[in-house]
């Protein structure tokens, strides 16, 4: 798995389950890759901002 394929998954991640071949693929990828593993903490830390947003938003 190169950079392009990790990232691009890590992002379907946020919308679909991933299958176990990709769990693994992503898994060893992000293991061994720093820049991906990086990437991968910026898309959680965006989805919870992002989520406590719009809870926020709605108690106004």
């Amino acid at each position: 798995m190169n950079c392009k394929q990790a990232t691009q998954l890590l992002s379907e991640k946020l919308d679909r389950p991933l299958n176990a071949k990709e769990k693994v693929s992503l898994g060893v990828h992000t293991t061994i890759c720093v820049s991906c593993r990086r990437f991968s903490h910026q898309v959680e830390e965006l989805r919870t901002i992002s989520k406590r947003y719009v809870e926020e938003s709605k108690s106004e």
